[in-house]
């Protein structure tokens, strides 16, 4: 698991799991199989996804190959980032 994930999982579990580590995601667990987030946390997410690694998310990029699980949001931070 690199940094980004764990910063993501941490994220997660603070505020979506109520630091409930037992139930912390998996990096390539999907958000939507297991019901994670709804769409106020995707907001939620986005929002601290933005001000953490200091990136904007278009509308567009709102999508599942993006966003479905801490490896896919890790590798679409990289993408954003130029890394």
């Amino acid at each position: 698991m690199d940094e980004t994930e764990k910063t993501v999982r941490q994220f997660i579990v603070k505020n979506f799991l109520f630091d409930n580590e037992a139930n912390a995601p998996q990096p390539e667990t999907s958000f939507l199989e297991v019901r994670l987030l709804d769409s106020t946390g995707i907001l939620e997410l986005v929002h601290f996804l933005e001000s953490t690694f200091a990136i904007t998310i278009a509308d567009n990029e709102l999508t599942p190959d993006n966003l479905d699980s801490l490896r896919k949001i890790s590798s679409f931070i990289a993408r954003k980032r130029g890394v």
